[in-house]
Order: structure tokens, then sequence, then C-alpha cells
């Protein structure tokens, strides 16, 4: 299995279970069988980069309880980031038509993604609370967004997304909401000051006990339970219903759901629920 550097390298059956076995106790995602070509090609490049020749070197890099950064990196590489702007459009057309609307005044609207991948998510939230509630008035609302990547939550601290990344994002929300900049050469877009502020992000793993968040009116959980064992998925989902305001809602993942997850919550569309107010 040990190549020189420079050569290839290959991962054994054995390998990919250690690895298998230790993100899960790292993060609760369980990794199928099928997922092996995955860990390989995620984390080939940075078995290299470390300077080493195997991933059986790696494996004992990684599982050195010093090694916090290096462990966080391997997370970082093993967990899907794929987002994009208004994904489940109808979860924004929810919020718009019936959450919106009824808030109670004078009170700041909290708004949790709690699986904030890139940014997409909280910043499509964002302009559809800038354009309906409004954008300068300071106490109206604000957003908390986290994800188990310190890496991606760094990313998406900057707001700077590739000109490819347009697509799903309405015309007006564009105009009024991103501003042009050229980074390194390229021609990119980049969120307003205005929305990025209201944003507040930081790194959490929902497979662990969470730090004092407060209550939140809403709550986007979206496309991350699958990545979780039954057991695992159901703990992390009482833990985030418990940062919920009674009355408060929760939007998961259309392919996702949290049947007899708590009986204080109700389905009230496919893939929306909300916590009874007693």
């Amino acid at each position: 299995m040990i190549s020189p550097i420079g050569g290839e390298i290959s991962i054994s059956d054995e390998e990919f279970m250690a690895f298998q076995q230790l993100i899960k106790s790292l993060s609760g995602i369980y990794l199928a069988d099928s997922k092996k070509q995955l860990v390989f090609g995620r984390l080939r490049n940075r078995v290299r980069q470390v300077g080493l020749t195997s991933f059986e070197a790696y494996l004992k890099v990684v599982k050195n309880p010093l090694q916090i950064a290096e462990r966080q990196m391997m997370v970082d590489l093993l967990t899907t980031n794929e987002t994009y702007f208004f994904r489940e459009p109808k979860h924004f057309d929810f919020l718009k038509a019936e959450v919106l609307p009824h808030r109670e005044k004078g009170r700041t609207l909290r708004i949790w993604s709690a699986a904030c991948s890139s940014g997409e998510e909280p910043y499509s939230i964002g302009m559809v609370l800038a354009d309906l509630i409004g954008i300068h008035k300071p106490s109206a609302w604000e957003i908390t967004a986290s994800d188990i990547s310190q890496r991606i939550v760094d990313k998406a601290k900057l707001g700077v997304y590739a000109n490819q990344r347009l697509d799903g994002i309405p015309p007006h929300y564009l105009k009024k909401y991103f501003t042009k900049v050229q980074i390194q050469g390229e021609d990119k877009i980049e969120i307003i000051d205005s929305i990025k502020e209201r944003i507040r992000y930081q790194r959490l793993n929902l497979n662990e006990n969470l730090p004092e968040l407060g209550k939140f009116d809403v709550i986007f959980l979206r496309n991350m339970l699958i990545y979780f064992q039954t057991e695992s998925k159901i703990e992390i989902a009482q833990r985030v219903i418990k940062t919920l305001q009674p009355g408060g809602w929760l939007m998961i993942g259309h392919s996702e759901s949290l049947k007899d997850v708590d009986p204080k919550l109700k389905t009230v569309a496919p893939s929306i629920y909300r916590l009874a107010s007693i």
C-alpha cells in the first residue's frame, strides 16, 4: 500500500473502514460502504500535501488526539457541501407567504440556517427578509448560520461567488443585493455588506451538545439528516428542536422526514413542521 511521494497510492478496505469509524465518532456522519471511492478521492491529495506516502500513515496522524487541526481538515474534506441559491424554492415561498406576514411585530425575528454550507442558504434567507421586512431596521431580523466545516464557514463569511452560481437568484435580488468584484483576475459577485452584517456564522457539530444559541422562530435543517443513521438523526433533530420557539417553524429537505421525533412537532406541508404553541 505504500508508494513513493508523487507515485500512486491506494486505500485498502481496512483503511476505509477505519476512516468510516473515525468520521462517525467525530461528526456522527455515516459513510456507507459505497463511499470508499469518495474517501479516496477527497483525501488522496491531502495525504500527499502533508508529506505522507500512504493512507495508513495519514490515519495515524488524524487518530492522534493532539492533531486537532488535521482532524478538522479531514472532516472538512469528507463532509458534502452541495448547495445553491434558493434551493428547494417552496420553502422560501412558504417563508414569504405564511411566516413573515404573521410574525410578531416589535420583536427580532431569529432564523437559524443549521447546515449553511458555503452560505447560499443564509444569504437567500437574508435577501427575502431584506426585501419584505427591510434592511435598515437593526433589530428587525437576524440570522445564525452554522456548519461542521470551519473551512466552509470561512468561505461563507466572504459571501463571494463565481458567476456560474447565479442560477436561481431572482434578477431583482441580483441587482439589489450583489456587487460585481474581480478577484485574481476573475469576475465574481459578492453579497452586499448590509446583508452580511445580519448573519452570524459559527462552526457547530450538531452531533454534539450545542452551545447557548437562544430561541429561533424558524430553523432550516435541510439536506443533512440523510447522512446520519436513524439514532443519530433523531438525536440531532431533538437537539435542534429544543432551540425552536413555541409556534416556530422547522424546514428540512424534501427527501427527509421527522416522523415521530417529537409529538409537539406537527407537519403543515411536505418537509415543513411547526412546534405546538403550548
